[in-house]
């Protein structure tokens, strides 16, 4: 039995094909469309399938189903996708799953949140191995998180459980692309990064990012932007990273004091091109907000990497992620 999974993030759309043991057989990788709404976002995670089932030499028509995370809320009853903010014309809900469906021609589509099956795929196959209580944290375009419980994906009573983005970290603070204020993603998310980025630079504030994002040809400040920045010893960026790392490391050590997690990973875009170095700050910038002792924690960088999505949407399939609806 082979199955597809698909990670759909603001900037990538990464598939892969795993045989019945999990192994990786096949993958390919496409970029999020900017504009032409649900049907071109379909398109693209069709013809990444496509590509990922040719690598993989296994014909579409004979793919046990296909997994995808998403960015949003899934609905477990209609299948609907909700609050996709960083996917152009996702603002009103989609049948995200039934569209995929028809454009592969294929029985059973699942539709998890992106964070969540990334998470999946941590415990089950990565650096979350071993533990029962887990925090993961994806710094990306936004920021999410998801936690294990007791061994199991805790999802909450309405499903939201794990928004740490929207920790609020500084009364009153910036505006949030979630339309709040303060919010630790308004800080830490690639989105409120690029836009304090470019305001900054508009006033006049020396910066190579948006040389750097030519130069690489990104329609964003893409995680790569911002390391090769970084890397050139570009004071506005680590001006902004500093502040990300600051934020990022006080929302994490309250949700740490709040429900006492054995361990925290940390991944996502900026988390996999950062690095260890990036996991390091954050874990030093926790230790004044931590009620217990911080060897009592363990901080690790997520193993999987731009994988750990599409693996895990490709777990929902066989029933393990409670996380997803079927269409």
């Amino acid at each position: 039995m082979h199955t597809a999974g698909v990670d759909l993030g603001g900037t990538k759309v990464q598939g892969v094909i795993v045989g019945h043991d999990g192994a990786k057989l096949g993958e390919a990788r496409g970029k999020t469309p900017v504009e032409g709404g649900p049907a071109a976002v379909v398109a693209e995670i069709a013809g990444v399938v496509k590509a990922a089932a040719k690598s993989a030499k296994v014909p579409v028509g004979k793919l046990a189903g296909v997994g995808i995370g998403s960015p949003g809320r899934v609905d477990p009853d209609t299948g609907d996708l909700y609050g996709a903010a960083n996917l152009p014309g996702f603002g009103q809900p989609v049948p995200l799953g039934a569209l995929v469906a028809g454009a592969l021609g294929v029985k059973r589509v699942v539709v998890g949140n992106d964070v969540v099956v990334a998470t999946l795929a941590e415990h089950r196959l990565g650096a979350g191995r071993g533990f029962d209580d887990l925090l993961v944290v994806f710094a990306g375009s936004g920021v999410g998180g998801a936690l294990v419980l007791g061994g199991k994906l805790h999802a909450g009573a309405h499903g939201a459980a794990g928004e740490i983005g929207h920790v609020v970290v500084v009364d009153g603070g910036e505006l949030c692309p979630c339309g709040r204020r303060g919010c630790m993603e308004a800080y830490a998310g690639r989105v409120a990064l690029e836009r304090a980025a470019r305001a900054a630079a508009a006033t006049g504030r020396p910066t190579e990012l948006l040389a750097i994002q030519q130069r690489l040809r990104r329609p964003r400040m893409s995680s790569g932007v911002w390391k090769a920045a970084l890397d050139a010893g570009d004071p506005l960026a680590h001006e902004l990273i500093d502040r990300a790392v600051e934020a990022l490391g006080a929302a994490i050590a309250s949700a740490v004091n709040l429900v006492d997690v054995q361990a925290v990973l940390i991944g996502g875009g900026l988390g996999d091109k950062l690095g260890e170095p990036f996991v390091r700050r954050i874990e030093t910038a926790m230790i004044p907000h931590l009620f217990l002792p911080p060897a009592q924690l363990v901080v690790r960088l997520g193993e999987l990497g731009d994988y750990a999505g599409a693996m895990g949407a490709a777990l929902l399939l066989s029933g393990d992620g409670q996380a997803g609806a079927r269409r």
